[in-house]
């Protein structure tokens, strides 16, 4: 026990230090107001959770400073948003998308033919790039052609958020209906299957294959079941339009969510075995290569859902109001669904400072128990120690670092649409939750998961104390100033809070020295 303290000492006088001042910060408010502000900064540290702790899982074992996680971020959201609140747009782009992912998915086939090429051909440097141009060009025309119910970013009364305040207020707009008029079904089909097959095998054929792969019938499961989504959407696609829109605005979100999380776990495993996995070798191409890719996702949201920010509606289990509201039991608000509960006289958001931080808490906990109770947790574990031990095992770090990458870009997929409905989609919403991320992990430490989780804890509620101090004011001893704290010191105290950590422990709060 004295040894621990010894080699603990910094930390714990630190977060005792922490524990004080935020002990003092309640004392100079009602109990009320301390609540609320305590469950605010509750929420936005589990916002910040979702997209530091995917960005820490990929720094610590991939050793890839994703500079496009916040990018990625803001995708989910308005993926999210394109779920709930136009489903028929989501089943439209199911088959195309599904299709064109699928090509990707046989590596294994692909690696396996271009080992069987002439060597003039694998050495052949145009060759690639051809195929590469060829698929792009196939996959443009047929999706330019293909119908996808959708909206007008030109028109106000067509546009997104036009849609979203319909959809709030009980009305929801009558979409645009769309058929096959410019290109045949079957000739659309065809020529995305085969668009994503030469684009893969393309890429296939910049790698340095020394052996040929071994196939099985496991490397074709995920192409089975991508085809039969895309095509099972096609052939049922306006019952599964009914279907999403029949449902109520709850499960509706549910679906959102998970499709959400799902499409940044598919987007972070494309990005990995595609673009990052490369340039391992490579740490400033990766640099150069996400932020070039996070640019490129910002200007394709504002492509496709424009760039006014708008609100995407509260479910309806959390925007009940009217006679019983706000709720003063847990009772009274599933019965009535109230966005508003009473806990200590102060009015509480069900949404955003109730329902997030539960969700935020139970990924901390799921992560968790991934990491210290599971094979591929003690293998990430491992991997984030000594790499070339694990690679030395006989255990395939390849696909350990996809499945990382994934699952970081879908943590961070998830807090994007989670987000959606309490702070709103805009095209800068991704920029400003990496920045406090990349404060939080500086503080909690970089490699370190429960850094992760206490650096964004720290980091909300600082926030959060400092905009509700500028409400109510700072009372100075001794003297009868009021200071008030102004916006542009929310984000500065918490930079100023990460230096000081870093100072005092300049590997983190939970940070190990390497």
């Amino acid at each position: 026990m004295t040894q621990f303290l010894r080699k603990n000492l910094i930390l714990i006088l630190t977060l005792a230090a922490f524990l004080a001042v935020f002990i003092a910060a309640g004392q100079g408010m009602e109990r009320k107001d301390f609540v609320i502000t305590l469950l605010r900064g509750l929420s936005v540290g589990s916002l910040t959770f979702l997209v530091a702790s995917g960005f820490s899982l990929i720094f610590g074992l991939l050793d890839v400073l994703n500079l496009a996680h916040g990018t990625l971020f803001m995708i989910g959201a308005y993926l999210g948003w394109t779920v709930y609140v136009r489903p028929d747009t989501f089943v439209d782009v199911l088959t195309p998308l599904a299709l064109l992912i699928g090509g990707f998915t046989l590596s294994a086939l692909w690696t396996k033919l271009s080992a069987l090429l002439p060597a003039s051909a694998r050495t052949n440097k145009i060759f690639p790039w051809a195929l590469l141009l060829v698929a792009a060009l196939l996959a443009f025309t047929v999706i330019t052609r293909y119908p996808i119910s959708s909206w007008d970013t030109e028109n106000f009364s067509q546009a997104p958020g036009s849609y979203s305040l319909m959809l709030d207020q009980g009305a929801p707009l009558a979409p645009p209906a769309v058929s096959f008029d410019k290109i045949n079904p079957a000739l659309a089909l065809l020529g995305l299957l085969l668009a994503s097959s030469l684009g893969a095998f393309g890429l296939s054929l910049f790698g340095q294959q020394t052996q040929s792969p071994k196939l099985t019938v496991k490397e074709f499961i995920p192409f089975g079941l991508l085809a039969l989504i895309g095509f099972g959407a096609f052939a049922a696609n306006d019952a599964l339009t009914a279907f999403l829109t029949g449902l109520s605005n709850n499960w509706l979100f549910l679906i959102a969510l998970l499709v959400a999380t799902l499409s940044g776990i598919g987007l972070g495993a494309l990005m990995e075995s595609t673009l990052i996995r490369p340039l391992y070798s490579r740490p400033i191409y990766q640099l150069m290569l996400t932020l070039g890719m996070s640019a490129i996702g910002i200007e394709v949201v504002r492509a496709i859902w424009g760039r006014p920010e708008f609100v995407m509606p509260k479910p309806d289990i959390f925007s009940g109001s009217g006679q019983g509201c706000p709720a003063t039991t847990l009772a009274a608000w599933w019965d009535k669904n109230c966005s508003i509960v009473l806990l200590f006289e102060g009015r509480v958001r069900v949404y955003n400072e109730i329902f997030i931080p539960l969700v935020g808490i139970l990924v901390l906990i799921a992560v968790w128990i991934l990491l210290q109770r599971t094979r591929l947790g003690m293998v990430i574990r491992a991997g984030v120690q000594d790499r070339e031990m694990v690679e030395a095992l006989g255990i395939n770090v390849r696909r350990v670092f996809t499945l990382v990458f994934a699952l970081g870009v879908g943590l961070a997929a998830l807090g994007g649409i989670l987000a959606a409905p309490s702070m709103g989609l805009s095209n800068a919403m991704g920029e400003s939750l990496l920045l406090n991320a990349l404060i939080a992990l500086a503080i909690g430490g970089l490699t370190s998961y429960p850094g992760a989780a206490l650096g964004s804890l720290l980091v909300g509620l600082l926030q959060q104390f400092m905009i509700k101090y500028g409400q109510i004011g700072i009372a100075i001893p001794f003297t009868e100033i009021i200071f008030k704290p102004t916006p542009p010191i929310v984000p500065a105290s918490t930079v100023l809070l990460m230096v000081i950590i870093l100072l005092l422990m300049p590997n983190g709060l939970l940070g190990k020295k390497e």
